[in-house]
């Protein structure tokens, strides 16, 4: 029918010749001109004579339309290092070129873009960060001499400078994720050039030069300086190794936070004392002459403070040391059983709601897609008539509708919303929309679910609840499934509730009879014949253009919409001769599986469903564990049944941090016992970490954030951070014991000299992130939980530290005093 082949080749004396037969045919109307039958006479009976030749498209349901209008929707993904600008600008060159040879009527538009995420992302962050940046010199200013304070600050951007050198090393760029490990380490990387230049500040106060106080502030600090940083460093190295999808995101934040502690540990030791020490003692202009004036009044009035307020309260304080203990003590036992009652309520991301609800409807499989198309409509007008009711019919920006992607049964409609700025005016979240939306949806008959989401787009998207239910017997798992998505539906703050399974297409099995295998049938041959009739015998496949071509073969489509068709067939036997299909077949009807999932040999069926707020998921699954799931599988013996989805993200990430933080912390004790030369001393400083834990929690409370996979991090990475400002109070206490009579005076001294660079790298910390804490910003929601645990832990262990450190180390030296009176020994001045 359709035939090119060469026939080899000729070699005269003139040169080759190829011999080559070509009857090549690509067209419909080609193929109809096929002689099938020739006479004698000459006269013929073509293909076309005898069958419908089509140039057409495979069989499909797919129908996509968007405001009613047919449409198309294309998706581009990056293949490279682009960012979603470059993405987004190459996509707009590429349709100025396209647009004048569009048909008339087409309309080319960009629905949603990352390009404009990555925008506001960008200016957010970069916005708080500079914003951070101002505080953080503001407060230095109120604390430090001006100079001093500009070029205590000068060790961020240096810090910065010298870890976007190194990010290329390990493949980084700058994106959202590295973007905010800069806001992170912003308050962070400044604390040590606060401990130096305070330092130095103290010796200035005492009457030593420039260069004199730089060398003596700088070489005292040096040492915990060191420390300092490598147990940060150790807290965020965990961090390196996260598995599950959180590693994949989180593993650039520590390292460039790492980058830059790095930096800032050069910067602090060597460029910072330099720049002060040449610094001169001079005539200023009467603005800095007015600023230094006001800075050295708030700076007497400070370590006065310090001396007749914090002074002899620490004393107090110190003296009844185990009440001190004892309550916080108590404070640590509250937190942690508030947080084991899942009253605070846990999820592996923060919502963020997108700028489109998204719709989505399933019906019993084998629905003619008219049907589907019915119940979409129904869903686009419910969204229109959501609008309205809302107050804003204009609210809409547009509607897309697929039907048929994965089957005739399925739809999914999305319905795109103004930016979250426009949103916020009218004071309508795309949640609220995707709730008015529901409910002008309501209950459609013959479908079997109906999901609307409103964070399809972000962070945490999905269902919220993901029960994996496993059994050998598929019966069995399709009633416990069945019975499981009941009792989840009367739950309150449950919907959407999918039992995870459907009954298939309408089948029909055949078995042949008596009469077909006499006629010489066997169940190859029918299964062979009906293939044909139906999906189509391919004879031939073949490229034209950059199409490849399927010639098939079958019964025009009349004949394959009726089953009397089907039972009036005609089967050739083997010997020649014809008979009807509903003798050779005895046939039953039954319903085709429509997918068989396995695990570890066991079929599984999910039963998915959302829970509002995702929060509560932690709470409806404790309801299962104790009330509902027992019964299920006492009722269906060999039941198991585990959380999937983002429950199963979180154990893995869990599960890694499990192993990875005792490691960290068993690197941070270490670390701590070398310049202490001590084992119980470390631990006094490391019970800054769960006290650090507490204020995160508070910070969550306050902020009404629920705790989430990326509070977590911020909360193991405080545990390096925390510990910074107990070692050097803790060191600063040692070396005050040669100098004082009672271990009790040399803390308070300790406590005294140090509360000023304590409070400050505190305060640089929390003022360094506030404005990502209190951002507002719908784009920010996702990263504000790491924030909150890093800000407010820190400031919640600043006044453990200032308090509990110095209790815990009395009582520590109470201990070993006890001891030693115990087996007669000479108390020795040494901790």
């Amino acid at each position: 029918a359709s035939i090119e082949l060469p026939g080899g080749s000729i070699k005269t004396g003139k040169g080759e010749i190829l011999v080559r037969v070509k009857e090549r045919r690509d067209w419909g109307s080609e193929f109809a001109m096929t002689p099938i039958i020739t006479t004698p006479n000459g006269s013929e009976v073509l293909l076309g004579d005898i069958a419908k030749v089509t140039d057409g498209f495979e069989d499909t349901d797919y129908f996509a339309r968007y405001n009613g209008l047919p449409a198309v929707r294309i998706e581009v993904f990056r293949v490279g290092k682009q960012t979603p600008v470059e993405v987004h600008q190459a996509v707009e060159e590429v349709f100025e070129e396209i647009r004048p040879s569009l048909p008339k009527g087409t309309h080319v538009k960009i629905r949603r873009s990352m390009a404009d995420i990555y925008r506001q992302r960008a200016e957010l962050l970069i916005k708080n960060g500079c914003m951070g940046l101002c505080l953080v010199l503001i407060l230095l200013g109120c604390f430090l001499e001006m100079r001093l304070a500009f070029w205590v600050m000068m060790g961020i951007p240096v810090s910065f400078l010298g870890a976007l050198l190194f990010m290329p090393a390990v493949d980084l760029s700058i994106n959202m994720v590295t973007m905010f490990a800069f806001i992170v380490a912003l308050g962070i990387v400044v604390d040590d050039a606060i401990v130096v230049g305070e330092n130095i500040y103290h010796y200035r106060q005492e009457g030593d030069d420039f260069i004199t106080a730089a060398i003596k502030g700088t070489r005292e600090v040096s040492v915990p300086i060191a420390f300092s940083i490598l147990t940060n460093i150790a807290a965020f190295v965990p961090l390196l190794f996260l598995s599950g999808m959180m590693g994949k995101i989180m593993w650039m934040l520590p390292a460039v936070v790492i980058f830059a502690f790095l930096i800032s540990w050069v910067e602090c030791l060597f460029i910072l004392p330099a720049h002060i020490g040449h610094q001169k003692d001079g005539k200023t202009n009467k603005v800095f002459a007015f600023i230094h004036d006001r800075q050295q009044k708030f700076s007497t009035k400070f370590a006065s403070w310090v001396k007749t307020v914090y002074a002899p309260f620490l004393n107090k304080a110190l003296s009844r040391r185990y009440v001190v203990v004892a309550i916080a003590i108590a404070i640590l036992s509250l937190t942690i059983g508030y947080m084991k009652s899942g009253r605070m309520g846990f999820s592996m991301f923060t919502t963020v709601e997108s700028d489109f609800s998204y719709g989505s409807c399933l019906l019993p499989y084998g629905t003619p897609i008219k049907r589907t198309i019915e119940v979409a409509s129904h869903m686009e007008a419910a969204a229109q008539k959501a609008a309205e009711k809302l107050g804003h019919p204009d609210l809409i920006q547009g509607i897309f509708t697929e039907m048929g992607r994965d089957g005739s049964h399925s739809a999914t409609v999305r319905v795109y919303m103004p930016d979250a700025d426009i949103r916020d005016k009218l004071k309508i979240s795309t949640q609220k929309f995707t709730d008015t939306w529901r409910e002008e949806v309501g209950t459609v008959a013959g479908v079997t679910l109906i999901r609307l989401e409103a964070d399809r787009g972000g962070p945490g998207r999905g269902p919220g609840l993901s029960v994996e239910l496993r059994h050998e017997n598929i019966n069995t798992l399709e009633t416990a499934a069945t019975e499981l998505a009941a009792i989840l539906k009367e739950f309150p703050l449950v919907k959407d509730v999918d039992a995870g399974f459907q009954q298939g297409k309408s089948q029909l099995d055949f078995v042949i009879t008596s009469e077909g295998k006499s006629a010489g049938l066997t169940a190859r041959d029918i299964a062979r014949q009906l293939r044909s009739f139906y999906w189509g015998s391919e004879v031939l496949r073949q490229q034209r253009d950059r199409d490849e071509i399927k010639i098939r073969v079958r019964l025009p489509k009349e004949q394959r919409i009726s089953e009397f068709d089907l039972h009036d067939m005609i089967l050739k036997t083997p010997n020649g001769k014809e008979i009807p299909l509903r003798e050779a077949v005895r046939f039953t009807r039954n319903n085709a599986y429509t997918k068989i999932n396995r695990r570890n040999g066991k079929r599984m069926m999910g039963v998915t469903a959302t829970v509002r707020p995702k929060s509560k998921v932690g709470q409806v699954q404790n309801v299962l564990n104790t009330e509902t799931m027992p019964i299920l599988m006492d009722r269906y013996p060999g039941l198991t049944y585990s959380y999937e989805g983002g429950d199963a993200d979180r154990r893995e990430s869990i599960s890694s941090l499990a192993i990875s933080i005792p490691m960290a912390l068993l690197a941070i004790y270490s670390l701590l016992a070398i310049p202490f030369r001590s084992y119980v001393q470390p631990l006094i400083v490391m019970m800054a970490i769960p006290f650090g834990i507490v204020g995160a929690v508070l910070g969550h409370l306050i902020m009404g954030y629920e705790l989430t996979m990326i509070g977590i991090i911020g909360i193991v990475a405080l545990s390096g951070v925390v510990v910074n400002d107990s070692l050097i109070l803790v060191d600063f206490a040692n070396r005050r014991r040669k100098e004082h009579d009672t271990v009790q005076a040399a803390v308070v001294s300790a406590g005294k000299q140090r509360f000023r660079p304590i409070l400050l790298t505190t305060l640089t910390t929390f003022f360094g992130l506030m404005p990502m804490i209190f951002e507002t910003s719908r784009q920010a929601r996702f990263l504000i939980p790491m924030a909150i645990s890093l800000g407010y832990g820190l400031l919640f262990a600043t006044m453990i530290t200032l308090i509990l450190v110095p209790s815990l180390y009395l009582i520590i030296d109470d201990a070993k005093n006890g001891f030693r009176k115990l087996f007669n020994r000479r108390p020795v001045g040494d901790s």
